[in-house]
């Protein structure tokens, strides 16, 4: 049985402004609409003998996981299931807490094949192809990584280093990893040739993993042992939140570090199928044509004198004149002109957005919730206006607030209504008023989306000014 594990929590800051904390860059839209971890999910699913696909993801993305999930699940003739980090570690606890779960449930012999979600991948069938393969050697022992050919001296990857054939197979042993070298050591070693980039995507048997955790990193398989043992599992749930306590514990360390770069039996199969893992700006450029000028552009942009731009726009038009390498995304809120050369350093406008708690870094001007999403259409001194989309069968929470009251109308759809002590119905073209202080709920009884406009106004209308009292989302 061969079991795909996602592994989906990184942030995406070099994304920024589209990649953002609440949003990050597996759940990105590229231009033909599917969502990278969308299309990470379909390549999971074109491979042979798929048990189960496993996602471990932060708890706060679970209801979005789920979502983009359910968009493909019909061409599933799989479960999915899904463990839920606590907080951000690295990919050694992830993979390890994932490795003991499909033991438990499936024995030593499953054989796991860990993809990162924000990876691009073309050529499927291909990609597919080169698994088994892999899946062949995890079988017969081995921890088996993927190789990239390198098409340049990338100083951003890290490489293996491959030596002799395994006999009988398409991989070769692993003599060495070479971390993110400087310029002249990454050109000697694609001139060299026997250096693949490392995908960070991994295969082995669960028992095979969990017995080189033993050798090699036995303290963390304790903390493991332990942070499972601690778990709670409610029957017939589709997700397990791992204990805080007992995650918390483990080593926050790739499992490149932890095992990969230690282990003897350690092989590589040199990938036949494209491969970019979407970085930056400059790797997500490549993904359109460019034009006679060099310019890429998604969305509505107007290239004058413009010579090797990428441009990205949501709604507005662009327009940019006489200018060279630059990259410009527009988004609904936020706006970001770089050299195009310089796009790594994007993360440090995320930084020092985050040092001053502006809420760019997190949030976008629409926030997805487990019960829909919301989108902030004006925000002035002492008011707020928001456009409120609930999907069918969902409700918000029983809330208060301190500082705002706020009125609902109802554009489309049917709402019910918690107001105090009050329970009603509010239809299209109807309104009401909840003052600061009430407690309150809305839900969505019916079978189509309830849209409505809200519009708050008090004298603080941070999203903090919230209490929960009960949630059928489990943020009470």
């Amino acid at each position: 049985m061969l079991i795909p594990m996602i592994l989906s929590g990184g942030a995406g800051t070099r994304l920024w402004p589209v990649s953002r904390e609440s949003h990050p860059k597996p759940f990105m839209r590229l231009a033909d609409g599917n969502s990278l971890l969308g299309l990470a999910y379909r390549r999971a699913l074109t491979c042979h003998d798929v048990g189960e696909v496993v996602t471990i993801t932060n708890r706060d993305y679970y209801f979005q996981t789920r979502d983009v999930w359910s968009e493909v699940g019909a061409e599933a003739s799989c479960a999915a299931r899904y463990l839920l980090e606590p907080m951000g570690r690295n990919t050694a606890p992830a993979i390890l807490a994932g490795a003991l779960d499909v033991q438990a449930r499936h024995g030593d012999d499953a054989v796991l094949l860990v993809l990162p979600a924000d990876h691009l991948i073309r050529d499927a069938s291909t990609f597919a192809e080169d698994v088994a393969r892999a899946a062949s050697l995890a079988l017969g022992g081995h921890l088996v990584t993927f190789g990239i050919r390198p098409t340049r001296a990338e100083t951003g990857f890290g490489y293996v280093h491959a030596g002799a054939q395994v006999t009988g197979s398409d991989g070769y042993e692993v003599r060495g990893f070479v971390e993110k070298p400087d310029a002249g050591t990454a050109r000697r070693m694609v001139e060299d040739g026997g250096h693949y980039w490392n995908s960070g995507m991994f295969c082995f048997t669960a028992g095979g993993l969990v017995a080189a955790f033993a050798e090699l990193a036995p303290d963390m398989l304790t903390a493991a042992g332990r942070c499972r043992s601690a778990t709670i599992e409610e029957p017939g749930q589709r997700f397990v939140e791992l204990d805080r306590d007992g995650f918390a514990a483990m080593e926050n360390i790739s499992i490149d570090y932890a095992i990969m770069e230690k282990a003897a039996n350690v092989a590589v199969v040199p990938a036949s199928f494209d491969w970019s893992d979407i970085g930056s700006w400059t790797a997500l450029a490549e993904l359109t044509e460019a034009d006679a000028d060099g310019n890429r552009v998604h969305g509505d942009a107007v290239l004058v004198h413009s010579r090797g731009c990428f441009v990205q726009s949501e709604e507005r038009t662009v327009a940019t004149v006489g200018v060279e390498d630059l990259v410009v995304i527009d988004t609904a809120d936020a706006l970001l002109v770089a050299q195009r050369d310089r796009v790594q350093e994007v993360k440090e406008v995320v930084a020092r957005l985050k040092k001053t708690g502006h809420e760019a870094y997190k949030l976008h001007r629409t926030v997805f919730r487990p019960w829909g999403a919301y989108t902030v259409l004006e925000n002035g001194s002492r008011y707020k206006i928001k456009r409120i989309e609930v999907k069918p069968g969902e409700s918000l929470s029983l809330q208060m607030h301190h500082h705002r009251s706020e009125h609902w109308i109802v554009v489309s759809g049917m709402a019910r209504v918690v107001n105090g002590e009050d329970e009603f119905f509010v239809r299209p073209n109807e309104s009401t008023y909840i003052p600061a202080g009430h407690k309150h709920r809305l839900e969505n009884p019916g079978v189509v989306d309830l849209v409505m406009i809200e519009v708050q106004s008090g004298e603080y209308l941070g999203e903090d000014d919230i209490v929960r009292f009960s949630d059928v989302y489990g943020r009470a």
